[in-house]
């Protein structure tokens, strides 16, 4: 897996503010933020609900785009790149993991998991939607549709998933909020285990506590602000 150097910045955000409009209100949803990512970090963000803790993934995933300010991805203004590359960015070098799973019911776990390089190349990788599957512990469950699958097991999968096309960075939004204990603890070790022996930069966002003292680095929002930035 071909990763950025460790320790050059991966996310560098200056000023960032995102503001949405409801009619002829603005609502800020992220005042003025500055973060910077380092390749290779493990990073939990936290706050209240509502703090901003989704949209500031979001931007970092290029799943928005910021209102003000400047967010630069491996050294790239995101705003300059154009919607077509931006999206190709997305596919290639973005894995994500989100609280529901967003697995299609139909498919297969192996089709699940192969769907990302379909999207990206037109065709499937079985050899490493299988690799992937057997690395996450679900060798025996390839095979299974979501419907047959424990909650841990499809959030396994939405790992597994997101990391086909061999990102610089996973995303995980509140990928333990439907898990219970067990499975929450057995998804954490998987990710301090990828960014441990590959250098995969991992930013969580959760309400857990227990999921955070996992990460080394916690970013606290307040009202669209980080408001603290510890390293543990």
């Amino acid at each position: 897996m071909a990763h950025q150097p460790v320790g050059e910045a991966l996310v560098d955000m200056q000023g960032v503010s995102k503001i949405y409009r409801m009619g002829q209100v603005k609502v800020p949803a992220l005042r003025e933020v500055n973060l910077r990512i380092d390749s290779g970090e493990i990073t939990a963000i936290v706050g209240p609900s509502g703090s901003g803790k989704t949209t500031l993934l979001n931007l970092i995933g290029c799943l928005d785009l910021p209102s003000e300010g400047t967010y630069l991805l491996r050294g790239r203004d995101v705003r300059t790149i154009g919607d077509a590359p931006l999206s190709r960015l997305r596919g290639k070098d973005i894995g994500f993991v989100f609280q529901d799973y967003s697995l299609f019911r139909r498919f297969s776990a192996l089709r699940n998991v192969e769907l990302p390089h379909y999207y990206a190349t037109g065709r499937g990788n079985r050899p490493r939607a299988l690799e992937l599957l057997t690395r996450v512990g679900l060798a025996n469950r390839v095979y299974h549709k979501p419907t047959q699958l424990s909650g841990g097991e499809q959030q396994r999968v939405a790992l597994a998933r997101a990391l086909m096309n061999e990102p610089l960075m996973l995303l995980a939004d509140e990928p333990t909020g439907n898990l219970d204990t067990k499975s929450g603890d057995e998804l954490m070790d998987l990710l301090s285990e990828l960014n441990a022996e590959q250098g995969l930069t991992v930013i969580v966002v959760t309400h857990d506590p227990a999921i955070s003292a996992r990460a080394r680095r916690v970013v606290h929002l307040l009202d669209g602000r980080v408001v603290e930035d510890e390293q543990q």
